[in-house]
């Protein structure tokens, strides 16, 4: 009876997709917002900090969440823009089922404390 929601970024959903599966089997109905910046980015923020401008098999290519998620009959919300974000989380709130929102987002802005601009040195 409560709401479940999950932040996750792309790889980490690339490497456990199988759990909305298994969400959707059981009638859970969990709204996963996913950071979407085609890469592993905790491994790219490791090399950055070891190897600046050397990174090493983090790039990945998704596919678009939102009609992934919808291939397993959850809704799926593409968010491209800032101005997408309230839309998409009002929305992803109200729906009664399992919501997957695809946030497009920077490998730039690797983590909530730094960029890879910075890691380099030159941000």
């Amino acid at each position: 009876g409560r709401a479940v929601l999950a932040f996750v970024g792309d790889g980490g959903l690339m490497m456990t997709g199988n759990e909305l599966a298994t969400a959707i089997a059981v009638g859970a109905a969990p709204k996963i917002v996913v950071s979407n910046n085609g890469g592993y980015a905790t491994i790219r923020l490791h090399q950055e900090k070891a190897f600046p401008g050397r990174p090493s098999g983090t790039s990945l290519v998704n596919p678009n969440f939102a009609r992934w998620a919808e291939s397993f009959g959850a809704r799926g919300l593409l968010v491209e823009r800032l101005e997408d974000v309230e839309g998409a989380a009002q929305e992803a709130l109200a729906a009664r089922g399992p919501v997957v929102v695809d946030v497009r987002s920077s490998m730039e802005s690797i983590s909530i404390f730094t960029t890879i601009a910075q890691l380099r040195g030159s941000g």
